[in-house]
């Protein structure tokens, strides 16, 4: 293997790893988890129009909420099962 097919070899692994960081971001952003707890809320609220619950735009606050929820509590729980399980 020549230079030449190093440094390419090194590019592409700083673009992977470049690629990588910014899906990392993405996954924690508050903007995908502000879009998808209106989605949920969207969701919920025409389903629970289409089959006739009372107040389902109020209604559908419940799941959208929980959502939120369930993401500030994950990372806490992804930490005490880390140190459980390290190895």
């Amino acid at each position: 293997m020549d230079l030449n097919q190093i440094e390419q070899e090194v590019l592409k692994i700083k673009e992977r790893n470049q690629r990588v960081e910014i899906d990392k971001k993405w996954e924690i952003s508050w903007f995908r988890r502000l879009l998808i707890m209106i989605f949920t809320y969207l969701a919920m609220g025409f389903y629970l129009s289409v089959v006739s619950v009372d107040r389902p735009w109020f209604n559908a606050i419940v799941p959208a909420v929980a959502f939120m929820l369930s993401t500030l509590t994950l990372p806490f729980l992804k930490r005490v099962w880390i140190k459980i399980n390290k190895l």
